[in-house]
């Protein structure tokens, strides 16, 4: 019988890194069905709650700019959605911070997160992990002066 090699997958480069961020998308899409949470704004609430309610709303809002690549008018309205949804509050002090429920519900989907995360790589050898770490972070960091520059 002849065995039939299977594919190995694209070469490092565009196409190869648009899939997996497609398909690490899908899975955090499928993890934020029924929240009402979009990506977007799941950045946003990551943000906030690492942040914890140190930062300011324009502060906030330029973390998200820069993280999502969107202009700050955009980042302050991802704030004001959660906000209208009871997920983050603006402190008297001007500082934003998760609710409550904003921080119960991105516990629960970050527990999810980790699971998959687990499972997507969590058996790689260190080495490898970090050696595609500093390649993603060098096409990052690319990619950040390209788009500071147009």
């Amino acid at each position: 019988m002849t065995t039939i090699a299977q594919p190995a997958g694209p070469a490092f480069g565009t196409q190869i890194i648009g899939q997996a961020e497609k398909a690490l998308n899908a899975l955090l899409e499928r993890e934020l069905t029924g929240t009402g949470i979009t990506e977007p704004q799941w950045v946003t609430l990551t943000l906030t709650v690492v942040s914890d309610g140190t930062l300011s709303g324009d502060a906030l809002a330029e973390r998200v700019s820069h993280s999502l690549k969107v202009a700050q008018a955009t980042a302050h309205q991802h704030i004001a959605e959660l906000t209208a949804a009871n997920l983050v509050r603006t402190c008297p002090d001007g500082t934003v911070e998760a609710t409550e429920h904003g921080k119960a519900q991105w516990s629960q989907v970050r527990a999810a997160v980790t699971r998959i995360t687990e499972k997507l790589w969590g058996d790689l050898p260190g080495e490898e992990l970090a050696t595609a770490g500093r390649v993603l972070n060098t096409v990052l960091s690319r990619a950040n002066t390209l788009l500071s520059a147009a």
